[in-house]
């Protein structure tokens, strides 16, 4: 009996408990539904005048700041989202302006289905918005976008995929800023994991402070960790006044940065001085050639900003993209070249091509005897690398068969090319063999950068095709998509045709340069490095791009941590390969 009375006891006091809060918190909506209605009741001789409602700003705007020579010894306090990032337009809300990049996190390191599930609850997100709960908003999007990822996947993500769309995004006004002072410092609410890297690495700060998510062993349970959700101006005031340190007695030479939000606003009274940054509509994006490293290299497969509009046109058309990929394949594969490019045109794939008149047929075999193995009679290709789709658009615009030779080449790739494919051991003389018995039978097609690369630069090119031949003809190769990329450092190359395909109006440029003049190549007293270089030169100048000395290893060391080589097993000729993935 005395059991059964002190159970009884503990359930009316956790019932009590739980109708107590459940009242209050009525009581605290029905008290603030009062006060709106109170106040949108008032009569208009009791309302704001217009004066007052266009009152000035409490802050000058950003533009206004022209004394940026003399900050050196300032340090700069701001947030990535909505500062340093513009945010979509100009009312986007804090957790609004970031959804595209939690999007990217959980298309990226996790899946499309785990996109879908962040997409379907964008409705619940915006009704947690009407109650102003922008705390639970950030605590769903992280364990939705999180829950049971790999930690060294985010890492990954973070590190190759999202820096591109930052660095798109990102604020002039705020970057010229933060070139000119001593120190900065970032404050945010969004996970620290998603943004410090970025921050450090290209912006330079020295300090970061975000929302910080629980781990359990290698993978994030999803969960805010015990402090929180970062509170900006909450986390500044414990910086300032916290005792020592390199940023803990400088509140006399702190400047600002923020919007008008209500927590911004609370952050920017810290400081000694303080500005807005401008209007997302008057604000001007960064350019390229002021980035703060050179976007060479990016991984991922979506070439968008995922806002959440144009991530459910992707969802719509995606069993539609399916199916046209499907098509187009197939044409590639089943049909001849006559049709193959007629069909290609009709489904929405763009080819532009551009043809000189004295592209070089096949010759007889040279007489001189200058090159690593003799001089071949076939015509030989060199290409920029945009795609594994380059010689085939090559071969589909020529309308004649040409052979590609490659370091790596999935099974798939290898089964549904409607080319002939040759892979090479990255054995000099092997290889410089191997090409030259495909140049005596026939058009060889080679992409001397060894692999892909998705901005408007060059890798270095290999010296060893300009040993093989006298008949060089350079080609201009360029894509575009709108929607997918066709190529992945870290993901299935298998799918990359497939993802390139899925586009709705993907786009190829093709510009066949002409036949290299004798007296530019080997035969012509040249070393095959100079070869290799003018011809690099000759593409970058047609596509108006750079020329760099990066390498594939130098590409799949930054973006994979692995210098991109894998087991190719037994190539097509019987011997042992082991090539890398391009």
């Amino acid at each position: 009996m005395e059991n059964s009375a002190f159970l009884s006891r503990i359930l009316e006091w956790v019932l009590y408990q739980l109708l107590a809060n459940s009242c209050y918190k009525a009581a605290r909506k029905l008290r603030n539904l009062a006060i709106h209605f109170f106040k949108s009741s008032q009569p208009p001789h009791n309302k704001p005048s217009s004066s007052s409602q266009n009152a000035p700003p409490p802050f000058s705007y950003l533009p206004r700041c022209h004394h940026l020579d003399n900050l050196r010894s300032k340090t700069l306090v701001c947030d990535i989202n909505g500062t340093i990032i513009i945010p979509s337009h100009d009312h986007s809300h804090y957790w609004h302006s970031f959804f595209p990049y939690f999007m990217l996190v959980a298309f990226e390191a996790g899946s499309i289905v785990r996109a879908f599930m962040l997409l379907i609850s964008y409705p619940l997100l915006l009704t947690l918005q009407s109650f102003h709960q922008d705390e639970m908003i950030i605590k769903a999007m992280v364990f939705i976008t999180f829950c049971g990822l790999k930690v060294s996947e985010v890492e990954t993500v973070q590190r190759t995929v999202l820096p591109k769309f930052y660095m798109e995004n990102m604020s002039k006004e705020v970057y010229e800023l933060m070139e000119s002072v001593g120190g900065k410092m970032v404050i945010t609410s969004v996970p620290r994991v998603m943004v410090e890297g970025f921050l450090r690495e290209y912006l330079g700060a020295g300090l970061v402070v975000g929302t910080e998510i629980r781990v359990l062993g290698p993978w994030f349970t999803g969960l805010v960790g015990p402090g929180g959700v970062v509170v900006k101006h909450v986390a500044v005031k414990e910086v300032l006044d916290a005792g020592g340190g390199d940023y803990g007695e400088m509140g006399a030479n702190v400047i600002g940065v923020g919007s008008l939000g209500f927590h911004d606003t609370l952050l920017l009274s810290l400081c000694k001085e303080a500005y807005l940054v401008p209007k997302p509509r008057a604000s001007s994006r960064l350019p390229r050639d002021r980035y703060p490293k050179p976007l060479v290299f990016h991984d991922g497969r979506l070439a968008f900003l995922p806002t959440p509009s144009a991530t459910l046109a992707m969802f719509i058309w995606l069993p539609l993209g399916i199916l046209l990929a499907m098509i187009r394949l197939a044409a590639g594969v089943l049909l001849p070249y006559k049709f193959a490019r007629p069909i290609s045109v009709f489904s929405g794939i763009r080819i532009v091509f551009n043809n000189p008149k004295n592209t070089p047929m096949p010759t007889h075999v040279a007489q001189d005897n200058t090159s690593l193995v003799g001089r071949a009679k076939g015509v030989l290709y060199v290409c920029s690398h945009r795609t594994l789709l380059d010689p085939v658009m090559l071969s589909v615009s020529l309308s004649k068969p040409l052979t590609a030779v490659t370091y790596s080449l999935s099974k798939m790739s290898e089964i549904i090319a409607p080319l002939r494919t040759v892979r090479l051991t990255r054995d000099r003389r092997q290889d410089a063999e191997t090409m030259e018995r495909m140049l005596k039978e026939g058009d060889l097609v080679v992409c001397p950068e060894g692999t892909t690369c998705r901005e408007p630069y060059l890798l270095r090119f290999s010296s060893l095709f300009a040993e093989l031949a006298d008949e060089i003809v350079p080609v201009a190769v360029n894509t575009h998509v709108t929607m997918f990329y066709g190529t992945t450092a870290g993901g299935l190359k298998c799918l990359d045709p497939i993802f390139f395909l899925m586009n709705p109006r993907p786009c190829y440029y093709i510009h066949v340069l002409g036949k290299l003049p004798r007296d530019q190549t080997c035969a012509g007293g040249r070393s095959s490095f100079e070869v290799a270089n003018l011809i690099q030169r000759k593409l970058a100048d047609a596509l108006g791009f750079e020329c760099t000395g990066y390498t594939r290893k130098d590409k799949y060391m930054m973006l994979a941590g692995n210098e991109g080589l894998v087991d190719a097993g037994r190539t097509r000729n019987g011997s042992n390969a082991r090539g890398s993935k391009c």
